[in-house]
């Protein structure tokens, strides 16, 4: 029969590798000074889809997460986030009270930021800057016109109809962005069913795609996605600065002859 000895966890050994007790996951205390070898990875996702409401959390919505590293951190003391002046909301990470059993998870350190696309909308194109600061250390991250609301345009055509067998062009806004890969576009039937990819040859900012005559007429969603290439002005404070930025729009269209 195993000794009591044999079936404790050598609890020193574990808590190196920000684990304790018997596989239970333990969260470090750190400072923005102990996060300085790590990657700030981030996201700005602006979504604006028919299919639900505009205000769906985190559908426009700017995130900075710190990435993984040998322990569980969790951020302390009195660490403040903001983006262009205005406070973000700050998660600390470590591991969450979920009140079930089973295996913790560590979540990293992150911040984020909703925007209003109405009033991003309304602002003029400008750098984006999020500031994180705590008593021993400082992170700095400028994005070259990254604050700004994303749209896609029609370029040509008759708004809102999409004509069999000829090529449609939407265009990518603001111009300065740089997409990182072609415009993703799909076409599904308003009063549901499959969704239907469609090829796009890409030029710059603009999407151009071919409706086929085999489209069946009626009511349908066009949904186009994508992601620009963040420039990075400036990344101080931690070890490097990762990201891009997405957008997603759907638009009411009528499939005609």
């Amino acid at each position: 029969m195993p000794s009591a000895s044999s079936l404790r966890c050598v609890v020193g050994a574990l808590a190196a590798l920000g684990l304790a007790g018997c596989g239970r996951t333990v969260a470090e205390s750190v400072t923005l000074a102990d996060l300085k070898d790590r990657t700030l990875r981030f996201t700005l996702t602006d979504v604006d889809s028919l299919e639900r409401e505009t205000s769906t959390v985190g559908a426009h919505r700017f995130t900075a997460i710190f990435s993984a590293g040998d322990i569980c951190a969790r951020l302390t003391g009195n660490v403040t986030a903001t983006l262009n002046g205005q406070p973000m909301q700050l998660a600390p990470g470590g591991v969450p009270d979920t009140g079930v059993g089973g295996r913790e998870v560590c979540e990293p350190p992150r911040v984020t930021f909703d925007f209003d696309p109405g009033q991003w909308n309304e602002e003029p194109t400008e750098d984006l800057r999020v500031i994180l600061q705590d008593d021993t250390h400082s992170v700095v991250l400028v994005l070259e016109n990254a604050k700004a609301k994303r749209h896609f345009l029609r370029s040509g055509g008759t708004a809102g109809t999409l004509r069999r067998g000829q090529t449609h062009t939407y265009v990518w806004l603001p111009e300065t962005d740089t997409l990182a890969a072609p415009v993703q576009a799909s076409l599904f039937p308003a009063s549901g069913g499959a969704e239907a990819a469609l090829e796009v040859q890409q030029d710059g900012n603009a999407a151009r795609f071919l409706l086929r005559d085999t489209t069946v007429e009626g009511a349908y969603y066009l949904r186009l996605s994508g992601t620009a290439n963040a420039q990075v002005l400036t990344c101080e404070g931690v070890a490097g600065c990762q990201g891009g930025l997405f957008h997603s729009e759907d638009f009411a269209v009528s499939v005609t002859p």
